[in-house]
């Protein structure tokens, strides 16, 4: 038989940059006894996304972030959504070029994320936010 399993928890981001949340994904599997699924990691905002990157070297995530402040710079003339600051528009587009939610296998109970291979919200936004994650996962309990 399938299982399903939800959860509900909150990130609190200190502005822009990547924020782990492996762990929390991890405590999640275990709890639920769940040998072999699938979890969906998702984040319910437009201007943060989250990533898969590298958790062993935080070069890796420093050099994402300049990438991404040389792709969308906050003072490109031409955008026009500026309702909440310059920041506003970049952020919903930083989302658009990653992504809201991730699928992940389960095998053995365990994420099978590779061995430098993490989970992370990807705070577009220079204020303090927090932000809401959602995790469902499917599978069969062993």
């Amino acid at each position: 038989m399938v299982d399903i399993f939800q959860k509900e928890f909150t990130v609190k981001t200190s502005g822009k940059g990547t924020y782990e949340i492996t762990d929390e994904v991890e405590r999640f599997i275990r709890s639920s006894r769940v040998d072999s699924g699938q979890i969906t990691v998702f984040v319910r905002h437009t201007s943060a996304s989250l990533v898969i990157m590298e958790n062993a070297d935080p070069s890796a995530r420093t050099d994402l972030h300049a990438f991404f402040n040389d792709l969308v710079p906050e003072d490109l003339p031409y955008l026009v959504h500026t309702y909440e600051g310059a920041d506003d528009s970049p952020s919903h587009l930083r989302m658009a070029l990653t992504r809201t939610s991730e699928v992940i296998p389960v095998i053995n109970g365990k994420s099978a994320l590779g061995t430098w291979q993490g989970v992370f919200l990807f705070e577009h936004r220079r204020a303090p936010h927090q932000r809401r994650i959602c995790l469902t996962l499917i599978g069969t309990v062993a």
